[in-house]
């Protein structure tokens, strides 16, 4: 292992950076580390040395070359003209978007323009074409251009479209499509039976209402949405559901052992009982034990009433039984079926008025190319099937809809349109007029989605997983691992924290601790005040939300007596003591309901955070031990990429400690960007990183911290670290910062995760800065 300092000059932008870098990290992340500073993805560098010409490649001896290196992008260097015509033909493509183009307030109308506070306008903005007739048609025809593919390309895809149907017709079955309509209509009498009241009354009573419906509203909170429309609140509570179903149902690759509980091995399939057929198990699967030899059935049970109970299974059953939920609370749903081996789910979404992807079994929604661009699915057909009709979804899968015309070879498209539209038909037979009209214009407008979706440019910057439900051995069987992870870069919204609430608790909490280490307060007695605090708080989050209200005990009472800022503690989480009232003393909400579901979560970390510190002998001492002030918030994050749902950058800004950013491809570097509250400028003083829930191999083990001031032009460097271990859980490192700087953004570039090489995935469960802040 060797420190090196590589000065790297950039062509044809002749500007040069220096690097810093370790030779055990390898090629790549050195790659990254150029990337960071140049935009210049890993995949395009060609790094030469400018001593002698040569070109740095993965069998270059990193620890002895020089220092000077070139970097120009294989693009400028190999097809300079292209890209230059590339590049021109965008400007101009660039230029005349705007020129048609103008971006309009929706609340009042105005227009937006350089002279616009953007901090105080509504939200919700549109793009109105300039002028009206010819203007309107080109500029609509601009815009669709930017998202399409280019005219060669598309006309290539067409041509190979049209070769693929001219070989289907000599590679179809000649059965008039009886082995398609075969695979279909028996899931039309399966999603019947989600309408049954007696099968949603039991359903209902399995899921924790109120608490869902307490999350949607916090991850709504969370986005700065306090007061929610009932469409947003609806796909929120959606969102929470998936969560919910996915950390609820229990994914079976082989089930234990009825006897002792251990491994089996599948040895058959066998008959069904009886009881098993009753409830949809045409087939059983047979397990003997590795251990003691017992036999073990584990029938494939497909009627939903039956999976609320037994809540186990694969995707089969996790589809079914998730779209079975999805229609208990109200939600317009249907079950995809692959014909390539896999189910997931589609709702209609009110707030984006489309269809949206749904898999429970991977708790990833709205990601519709996952499995053709993450798993490598060669997909054929994807039918969606509602008690409303049959739909071929296909085409929202794939963008490469030519090459899945070639695999579908069941039947001709003009006859699997027929028995679709038969089908259709009949399940809508007893609908009035009018639900009719309804659903076909909405099928109208879906069709035209449909094609439109197949001619999209992929993304190919945005890296998607392969499968992550079921066992590597089952995956690799399927071929649905996926491609190998890379340096890539990733887009990420930027996102806004929501966290002042975050602030107010540690600073009030800091009070708390300065108010004992003023006054020579026992550590036996601070843990017993932590501990009242603690059970308190415990009381205050198991209430029902909306009418949260705890009554005080003699111990708690004495916390408000003795303690001036515990007022300031309960003022933070929207919380207030109702001392002197009639009736018994008690705390409840105090304002915006949702502040306090949003606060409280935080307020009983931190708590325990103190707690775990004094029973470890780490006592509190003022501006060096958590909980500190001058903690910054409320600004904005972007990630060079991010896990959704759960995984988003500004996770690791919200005081929960469950919580955490994970990002996918960052284990051999990726980065955050942090850009400071209304316009303000920050001295920082120092920082905390918490180790995320699970997975050690995560951690950040090496990362640079750098200040931007100048639009993030040029960085300075804030605090290096290498090699850091966090040595257990939920474990805070605190890090000062002896080089001073103001800066409007910070920017962690970490380097490398704790194993790197056998792990691509990168999670950091808190970033705290503190600092002080002033006006730019």
């Amino acid at each position: 292992m060797v420190a090196r300092r590589f000065v790297v000059r950039e062509v044809p932008a002749d500007e040069e950076h220096t690097v810093e870098y370790d030779t055990e990290d390898g090629l790549d992340v050195l790659r990254f580390q150029i990337f960071s500073l140049t935009s210049v993805p890993p995949d395009l560098q060609k790094i030469v040395v400018e001593a002698d010409g040569s070109v740095v490649n993965d069998g270059t001896d990193l620890e002895s070359i020089p220092e000077g290196l070139c970097l120009m992008s294989i693009d400028e260097g190999e097809n300079a003209d292209s890209a230059s015509a590339a590049a021109t033909a965008q400007e101009k493509s660039d230029e005349e978007l705007a020129r048609l183009i103008e971006i309009e307030v929706d609340a009042d109308g105005s227009v937006v323009d350089d002279g616009t506070d953007l901090e105080s306008i509504s939200e919700v903005l549109r793009l109105v074409p300039i002028g009206e007739g010819d203007d309107m048609d080109a500029a609509a025809a601009v815009a669709a251009r930017a998202q399409e593919k280019s005219d060669e390309e598309l006309a290539r895809m067409i041509q190979a479209e049209e070769e693929a149907l001219l070989l289907q017709q000599y590679s179809i079955q000649s059965d008039g499509g009886e082995v398609f309509r075969e695979r279909v209509e028996p899931y039309m009498r399966q999603v019947l039976k989600y309408e049954d009241p007696v099968r949603q009354e039991a359903a209902l009573k399995t899921v924790p209402v109120d608490e869902l419906k307490e999350k949607a509203l916090i991850s709504l909170a969370k986005e700065g949405i306090f007061s929610s429309s009932k469409n947003e609140e609806d796909h929120a509570f959606l969102l929470q559901l998936l969560l919910w179903f996915k950390q609820s149902f229990r994914w079976v690759n082989a089930p234990a052992c009825d006897i002792c509980d251990r491994e089996t091995s599948m040895v058959g399939m066998g008959n069904p009982l009886p009881s098993e057929i009753e409830f949809g198990a045409s087939r059983v699967e047979i397990y003997r034990c590795n251990h003691c030899s017992s036999i073990t059935c584990f029938p494939r049970y497909n009627d939903p009433y039956k999976l609320i109970q037994t809540r186990k299974g694969r995707c089969g059953e996790w589809a079914n039984c998730f779209t079975f939920y999805c229609r208990v609370f109200g939600y317009e749903a249907r079950l995809i079926l692959d014909f390539t081996d896999h189910v997931w789910t589609e709702c209609f979404s009110n707030l984006y008025g489309r269809w949206i992807h749904l898999d429970p079994c991977e708790g990833v929604y709205d990601n519709p190319l996952l499995y053709e661009k993450g798993w490598n699915k060669k997909l054929d057909y994807a039918i969606g099937i509602s008690k409303d009709g049959v739909h071929d979804i296909t085409k929202r899968y794939t963008r490469k809809w030519h090459e899945v015309l070639s695999r579908r070879t069941i039947t001709s498209e003009d006859t699997v349109s027929a028995i679709l539209m038969n089908i259709t038909r009949k399940c809508r037979s007893g609908l009035s007029s009018n639900e009719h009209l309804a659903l076909e214009k909405r099928d109208r407008k879906e069709s035209e989605e449909l094609s439109k979706a197949t001619y999209l440019e992929v993304n190919n910057s945005i890296s998607l997983p392969g499968r992550q439900s079921g066992s590597v051995e089952w995956r690799a069987a399927r071929s649905e691992l996926g491609q190998a992870d890379s340096l890539s870069c990733s887009s990420c919204p930027i996102r806004r924290c929501v966290d002042a609430h975050v602030s107010k608790i540690h600073d009030a909490l800091s009070a708390i601790l300065s108010h004992f280490c003023d006054n020579n307060i026992p550590n036996e007695r601070i843990i017993e005040v932590f501990v009242t605090l603690r059970s308190l708080m415990q009381n205050l989050k198991d209430a029902n939300f909306k009418s949260r209200r705890v009554t005080l005990d003699q111990k708690s009472q004495q916390i408000f007596e003795i303690l001036p800022s515990a007022e300031r503690l309960l003022s933070a989480i929207s919380l207030k003591a109702e001392l002197h009232t009639v009736g018994d003393p008690s705390v409840a909400t105090d304002g915006n309901l949702i502040h306090t579901s949003l606060a409280l979560p935080v307020a009983l970390d931190a708590v325990d955070e103190i707690l775990s510190n004094y029973k470890s002998n780490i006592f509190y001492t003022k501006g060096h031990q958590f909980p500190r002030g001058n903690r910054l918030c409320s600004g904005s994050v972007l990630a060079s990429s991010e896990q959704l749902p759960i995984g988003i950058a500004t996770a690791a800004f919200d005081g929960i400690r469950l919580s955490k950013w994970e990002e996918p491809d960052g284990a051999k570097g990726c980065w955050l960007m942090y850009k400071v509250h209304g316009g303000q400028t920050c001295e920082l003083e120092s920082y905390d990183l918490m180790s995320a829930n699970d997975a050690p191999e995560r951690d950040p083990m090496g990362w640079v911290l750098e200040g931007s001031t100048d639009q993030r032009s040029t960085w300075n460097t804030i605090d290096a670290r290498s090699s850091v271990i966090f040595g257990s859980r939920f474990c805070r490192k605190s890090f000062t910062v002896d080089k001073r700087y103001k800066a409007n953004v910070l920017r962690f570039r970490f380097l490398r995760g704790r194993e790197s090489s056998a792990n691509p995935r990168f999670q950091i469960g808190s970033i705290d800065f503190y600092g002080e802040t002033h006006m730019a």
